[in-house]
């Protein structure tokens, strides 16, 4: 039995990462997976040297979303009970960040 869905996506060589972006990027993603937002989105700056960046989290009714961001790199957990397409997800982030240089990893758990 599959308790939940989660995509693992990690993003090279990316730009369009700052605050708005980030945020924007969550409420499109979740419209896109059709999931709704819980809360608002936290985002935080912080860190140190190569590990300074945005982390982000927000709860949505399944699940969560979370992502670390540094200035040219993206690592995005999505975990849901309810069931999306990641290879949607994955064009979508592809198509956000400018990029080509993604990997996903999609585990039912």
């Amino acid at each position: 039995m599959t308790y939940g869905y989660e995509c693992i996506i990690d993003v090279k060589k990316c730009s369009n990462i700052n605050r708005e972006s980030l945020k924007n990027l969550i409420i499109q993603l979740c419209k896109l997976i059709k999931m709704r937002r819980y809360g608002k989105c936290n985002i935080v700056y912080f860190g140190k040297d190569r590990f300074r960046g945005f982390s982000i989290m927000q709860f949505i009714t399944t699940s969560s979303i979370v992502g670390h961001f540094t200035d040219r790199e993206a690592y995005i957990n999505i975990f849901s009970c309810k069931k999306f397409n990641e290879n949607e997800v994955v064009n979508f982030v592809k198509n956000w960040f400018y990029t080509d240089k993604i990997n996903k990893t999609f585990l039912r758990r």
